[in-house]
């Protein structure tokens, strides 16, 4: 039995087949200077074949996902066309007399290797999407021909390295029964493809390519996690009873996704989404997310070679504005550093880069990147209902600061007679102990607070999220943190004030009880995790909810926090009277 990362929902039973490309071998020889503009036409013809590929796919896949995903492959063919990845490579050509394959794998490979140091795990799945670039245009320089994945003609398992968005825009998915990968992440594009098609899927499988064989029968439990190779008849049967349970009980969560996220005894909370791009957005709101709770912003910035202008960031925040019609749509500002690093801004070696040059530290140390991006969400909040959401802040000065910059930005807009809304709500995010405790001071400078519970369970319990030494000790459900919780939350509302969360903990279902408890006014989850919060929501009166939350905050060790939470869980599950 072998398990990885859950990307998609769903159990698969069927005949394994491997995906295995032909490797790319790159020599670094020089060539001589009288090959030099052969080597830039060579690159030039392979970029242009490889462009002409992609928007050949970008076609197909609208057949498939509905326009949902075509956005990944302009993404693709946008980088492409990017005059200074261009220059940079012909650069390599020319200066380190490089061949056009080396050029494009030294440069390229930077980029994904400066994601894949990154500990976010969003951002070191934007490093598979710049390799699915990478390797298409050295295959095209190699002439090395790509697997026709268009050919399957049997229901089969795809086991593969790595599935790329290109790869899996070309199935004919009536053949696909589910995914196994060896790369991967939950918010990788090859799982979210996989979660908008329903497609079962695990990535992230550590060596899977060598256990298993063509043919083999698979069983993919992307419930519980699991992959057995070659399972006995008993334990076919046995899966298949919980496939069956599976498919009604998702049957049963689509029909509440129109329905309203409103206790029994009629308290109601909103559930938000969080994503990063505009494609994430047709996800969510296939989940029905009332709200965007949080657009993370450092992906505009990631997905790309320099820094992105005024007009190109109005753009994308115009875009979700309008698609989101009426609803809310929370911008958070830039927040990068710690581990989430921009190749071409250069930064500094930190010992400790979380307590370092992040978030709104930069943005404050760089106005100019804090001017443009405020002017940008400024331009567009005239097409919806926009709010600007600050990270890291840590004291008062800050946000005085940072709404003096927006005054003087909207002065501007006003001479320049641009429209904008001149009441967008500020709120800032919630995950130090510092903010945290000094909210009572924090909350009369902002709109609204939301909670980063990731960061905020980090710094309280001195636990790097990120280092598998300590990552046992690095738990959200301890008291230290649920009190931080309760307590910013409470302050908000004294203050007339409301409070959202955007970390994982909103996304957590056994969180869901506590945080209705303790009064959390809006939920800003994982797109998939929408309808699971929305269900039990739906079968709890926020009394009963207060009630174990008061308990639950009496406890001094997570063993008797959990053990409650777990308790009224089951009661729920059966239909008990709590």
């Amino acid at each position: 039995m072998i398990s990885g990362i859950l990307a998609s929902p769903g159990i698969a039973i069927g005949k394994a087949l491997l995906i295995k490309e032909k490797s790319i071998n790159i020599y670094t020889y020089q060539i001589p200077p009288n090959h030099i503009d052969k080597e830039i036409n060579k690159f030039l013809d392979a970029k242009k074949e490889t462009i002409n590929q992609l928007e050949k796919i970008k076609n197909k896949s609208k057949k498939f996902f509905k326009n949902k995903k075509e956005n990944i492959f302009t993404s693709h063919i946008m980088i492409l066309k990017d005059q200074e990845l261009e220059k940079e490579i012909i650069l390599s050509i020319k200066q380190q007399l490089n061949t056009a394959e080396h050029a494009v794998n030294l440069i390229l490979s930077k980029q994904i290797n400066y994601l894949n140091d990154i500990q976010d795990e969003y951002l070191k799945n934007r490093a598979i999407d710049i390799q699915d670039i990478r390797n298409r245009i050295l295959r095209n320089l190699l002439k090395i021909n790509t697997i026709n994945l268009k050919e399957i003609q049997e229901k089969v398992i795809l086991i593969a390295h790595d599935l790329t968005p290109s790869e899996i825009a070309q199935m004919n998915f009536k053949y696909i029964l589910g995914f196994i990968t060896e790369l991967g992440g939950y918010t990788a594009h090859t799982a979210i493809m996989a979660r908008s098609l329903s497609i079962p899927a695990i990535v992230g499988v550590t060596n899977i390519l060598n256990q298993i064989k063509n043919n083999d029968c698979i069983i993919l439990n992307a419930v519980n996690n699991q992959i057995i190779i070659n399972p006995k008849q008993e334990t076919i049967n046995q899966i298949k009873i919980i496939q069956k349970k599976e498919y009604f009980k998702k049957q049963n969560l689509n029909k509440i996704k129109h329905l309203s996220p409103i206790t029994l005894d009629n308290h109601k909370i909103e559930i938000s989404a969080n994503i990063g791009n505009i494609n994430d957005l047709n996800y969510a709101q296939k989940y029905g997310a009332q709200s965007i709770g949080l657009y993370r912003t450092e992906f505009l910035f990631m997905e790309r070679t320099k820094l992105p202008s005024e007009d190109e960031q109005f753009v994308s925040y115009k875009t979700i504005a309008q698609k989101m019609k009426n609803q809310s749509v929370t911008i958070r500002t830039l927040d990068i550093g710690g581990d989430k690093k921009i190749p071409y801004m250069h930064f500094k070696k930190e010992e400790n880069p979380f307590l370092g040059w992040r978030a709104i530290r930069i943005s404050l140390d760089k106005k100019e990147i804090l001017y443009t991006q405020l002017r940008a969400i400024l331009r567009a909040s005239q097409f919806g209902r926009l709010r600007i959401l600050f990270p890291m802040i840590i004291s008062i000065e800050e946000i005085q600061t940072l709404k003096e910059e927006i005054k003087q930005i909207k002065q501007d807009l006003n001479k320049k007679r641009i429209l904008f809304d001149s009441n967008i709500p500020i709120g800032i995010m919630i995950e130090t102990p510092s903010s945290a405790i000094i909210a009572e001071h924090l909350i009369k400078e902002v709109d609204f607070f939301s909670i980063g519970t990731n960061d905020l369970t980090q710094y309280t319990l001195a636990v790097d999220r990120g280092n598998q030494l300590v990552s046992k000790l690095y738990n959200p459900f301890h008291p230290s943190v649920l009190s931080l919780i309760h307590k910013v939350i409470q302050i908000s509302h004294k203050n007339g004030k409301w409070t959202g969360m955007c970390g994982e903990l909103a996304s957590n279902e056994l969180a869901t009880i506590l945080l209705l408890g303790m009064g959390l006014d809006e939920f800003s989850t994982n797109p998939s995790s929408i309808l699971k919060i929305k269900n039990i929501i739906r079968k709890v009166t926020l009394y009963d909810a207060k009630r174990i939350t008061q308990q639950v905050l009496k406890q001094k060790n997570i063993y008797n926090i959990m053990k409650l939470i777990q308790q009224f869980m089951m009661l729920l599950k059966h239909n008990v009277t709590i």
